[in-house]
């Protein structure tokens, strides 16, 4: 787990490897703006992607529909181009498939899991990383003592423990809310 602002830099190196590949890459970001900041990293390095959240709507199902080709990057929200399968194209197989990056935690594991999900469909090969940040609200709201820790003795097991912790939290907080 990385600062906010070193995050959206080493997923735009991700992406120069995966294009460099011909891999495929789905970029997943929780919000509008972080889409935004994503597309910003990837500007910078000169990437040409394709960013798909509330702003293209009438565009969606085509880009999701791009998104396997040789070298794709596609930015996308958690809601964007739900319903639309990836196709890899030729050669994006042999090239290791769809690459799926999670920049940042959901409150709800589930929206994580069918982000993760969008890769190694039906026998395709494919590959996930998460590369999400102490700085992100999930951790601060919902896990604080644990992010306190982690800050101190940053290990994998104390950070995979976090967040479950933190999504668990979330997701009760909400089971109540809708309850009520």
């Amino acid at each position: 787990m990385r600062n906010a602002d070193a995050r959206w830099e080493r997923v735009a190196k991700r992406a120069a490897d995966c294009r460099a590949r011909g891999q495929a890459l789905l970029i997943g970001t929780r919000s509008v703006e972080a889409s935004e900041q994503a597309s910003l990293a990837l500007t910078a390095l000169g990437l040409e992607h394709a960013v798909l959240n509330a702003r293209q709507d009438s565009e969606e199902a085509e880009i999701i529909a791009r998104a396997g080709q040789p070298g794709a990057i596609t930015v996308a929200t958690n809601m964007a181009g739900r319903g639309t399968d990836i196709r890899l194209g030729e050669g994006v197989a042999d090239a290791g498939g769809l690459h799926v990056i999670l920049t940042e935690f959901h409150e709800s594991s589930r929206i994580d899991r069918q982000l993760f999900g969008r890769s190694a469909r039906q026998g395709d090969p494919g590959s996930i990383e998460t590369i999400v940040s102490l700085e992100d609200e999930l951790f601060s709201r919902f896990a604080p003592r644990h992010l306190r820790l982690v800050r101190v003795l940053p290990l994998k097991p104390l950070c995979e423990l976090m967040r479950r912790r933190a999504q668990a939290r979330a997701e009760r907080e909400h089971a109540i809310t809708r309850r009520e």
